[in-house]
């Protein structure tokens, strides 16, 4: 078996890395001249910036990645015993994460978190659930409201209005086995007292984890080869670039749902329609270098507020990156996103950061994410008619969960199955 993989931004790199230490050939193309898609850092003055995620888990998957590119001495650990804060009433409130939260937070009023508890009692979702009319039955409107609608919906974008439960937050309670009440299934995690997989990064970022990966394996990945259209075969597909063509068995997609779209389209008209369906959304973020010093992981802005940024992360307090912050900025918060420049954009950010931390800023860095995000609003009714022909696969986060950890499982998957069909006597 020979797979092409489409993509050497972390989905594809961690795929390339499990075929091979499966001993399938493999080859992978990426249109930019640098690995990594989202996941790249920089120096900036005295900065290391993330242009993507800003930190990660250290769960078992990654750490033996880690472990394979010997990298481990390069591992720094964040203090991730510190508050997220809701900006609320125009003050930063602790969102209530832990029992000790809970109880002393004052984002909440004794009606709301008396009201949270209530949560057992009122099942699991509905069928055409939106995440925020499901959250809203299930802890009530404060506690919806306030915190946890904006906790899982700000990463994307979207307001919870327009996300359905069963494309998103659904797929979420699924895979952590939760099928009826989110208290009591925190309960339980607490009784048998694991241990949360520490936050990290490397001393460089996290770029350095997506450069090991094209280090270890760059005589299968082409930079700067962009695949301009995939052909079947009858004994596979042919993936053409300006070099030429590579003959592979099995094409594995880990790109944009539009770009995927583009590259399908002379294989499947009616799946290439079904792939333009899927909506993402642009995020801007703004680098910000500020004296202020207080502790916490970050700060979330809940939709509707008159701010105009949607969340903060304190790089400075939790990863030790003195003085940096990061600022997050898309359409739901600034509907001028599109239209602004990055001296905007920085102004936009170092104003609502002193609004919210009573604290100067100075901008350091812009950068945009287009497309951005999948946005996982109504749009993700599309993954009911997505039907793959054979030997095509997706590994991309419009089809999974977004997130370094959760791209290298479904790497891990997607490699697994197709060791199984090359070795079908395993």
């Amino acid at each position: 078996m020979k797979v092409g993989i489409v993509g050497a931004g972390i989905s594809g790199l961690s795929l390339v890395h499990a075929l091979e230490k499966r001993d399938i050939d493999v080859t992978a193309f990426e249109a930019r001249e640098e690995p990594g898609g989202v996941v790249r850092s920089r120096r900036v003055g005295d900065h290391v910036v993330e242009l993507g995620p800003q930190r990660l888990r250290l769960t078992p998957g990654l750490e033996s990645m880690v472990d394979d590119l010997g990298l481990r001495d390069r591992l720094e650990f964040g203090d991730d015993d510190q508050p997220i804060y809701v900006y609320h009433d125009g003050e930063l409130k602790v969102a209530p994460l832990s029992v000790r939260e809970a109880l002393t937070t004052d984002l909440l009023s004794p009606a709301g978190k008396l009201r949270m508890l209530l949560e057992p009692l009122m099942g699991p979702p509905r069928p055409n659930d939106t995440v925020d009319e499901y959250l809203v039955r299930a802890f009530g409107t404060q506690a919806a409201r306030r915190y946890l609608g904006p906790l899982y919906s700000g990463l994307y974008g979207t307001d919870p209005r327009d996300m359905l439960v069963e494309y998103s937050l659904g797929r979420v309670l699924e895979k952590a086995g939760i099928d009826r009440s989110v208290l009591l299934w925190v309960a339980g995690k607490l009784l048998e007292d694991r241990e949360t997989p520490p936050m990290c990064t490397f001393e460089d970022g996290l770029g350095e984890l997506t450069n090991g990966l094209y280090e270890a394996h760059a005589d299968s990945i082409h930079l700067e080869t962009p695949v301009d259209s995939i052909r079947e075969r009858a004994d596979g597909y042919e993936l053409h670039t300006a070099d030429g063509s590579e003959r592979v068995d099995e094409v594995v997609l880990t790109a944009p749902a539009e770009i995927c779209a583009e590259l399908l389209a002379p294989v499947d008209s009616q799946l290439e329609a079904t792939l333009r369906r899927f909506n993402y959304n642009p995020i801007g973020m703004v680098f910000l270098e500020s004296p202020f010093d207080g502790t916490g992981i970050g700060t979330l802005v809940p939709p509707g507020s008159d701010v105009r940024i949607s969340g903060l992360t304190w790089n400075s307090s939790f990863l030790d990156r003195d003085g940096l912050f990061t600022c997050y900025i898309d359409p739901l918060s600034y509907p001028a996103l599109a239209e602004a420049d990055d001296e905007e954009l920085g102004r936009v950010g170092a104003a609502e950061f002193e609004r919210i931390t009573d604290a100067p800023a100075t901008p350091i860095h812009v950068h945009r994410w287009e497309p951005g995000m999948p946005a996982y609003d109504r749009s993700w009714t599309a993954t009911d008619d997505l039907e793959l022909p054979k030997g095509l696969h997706l590994c991309t986060n419009f089809v999974g969960r977004p997130g370094i950890p959760g791209r290298i499982r479904t790497a891990t998957a997607i490699a697994d199955e197709l060791d199984g069909e090359a070795t079908p006597a395993k």
